[in-house]
């Protein structure tokens, strides 16, 4: 019977283990206080710089003018030239002949735009040949037709963008040559 008894926990053990537990659990308060401090800090000083989100926003989209001011150089890709009849108008069968470049966001989209090349040139020549000769005559009909052509090329390289104003890599289309006869 002596063996079966086991011995009387010492006084000291108890409160081992009751300041083992309690350190524990003021270290998990402590932490959760100071991450909570921390995240406190961070939202508050970070929201007193934006008034508003739309500013957020706008600063997102900012980075092609960073680019411009960081000093990286322009990308230039230039396209072959399209002869084109124009819708015909009372004075007779009128063509078109006209040279573009376009500017790119960064040379990353130069193979892709080549790569969809075949029907960028096939889309192209259907506005071209839509137009009549006195709508491109003005430096209006011009901006307009450069504008067509960049949202139709932005919308080929990005479909996903297709029934709204596509922001592509495509950031203006340069006229070169424009001939109208």
């Amino acid at each position: 019977m002596a063996k079966d008894a086991k011995p009387a926990p010492a006084e000291g053990e108890a409160p081992k283990k009751s300041k083992k537990l309690l350190i524990i659990i003021l270290a998990v308060v402590l932490l959760l206080l100071v991450a909570g401090a921390g995240a406190a800090f961070l939202l508050l000083s970070g929201g007193g710089d934006h008034e508003d989100e739309e500013e957020v926003a706008q600063e997102v989209k900012k980075p092609k003018k960073k680019k411009a001011e960081a000093g990286v150089p322009p990308v230039f890709v230039n396209l072959d030239a399209f002869t084109v009849n124009l819708v015909p108008e009372q004075g007779g069968d009128q063509y078109m002949q006209v040279v573009m470049a376009l500017e790119l966001e960064d040379m990353t989209a130069d193979p892709i735009l080549k790569g969809q090349m075949p029907r960028i040139r096939n889309n192209l020549t259907m506005i071209l040949s839509s137009k009549k000769a006195s709508e491109l005559l003005t430096k209006e009909g011009k901006e307009q037709l450069a504008k067509e052509i960049k949202d139709e090329i932005n919308s080929i390289l990005d479909p996903s963008a297709k029934g709204k104003a596509p922001e592509g890599p495509v950031l203006s289309v340069l006229f070169t040559s424009f001939i109208i006869q």
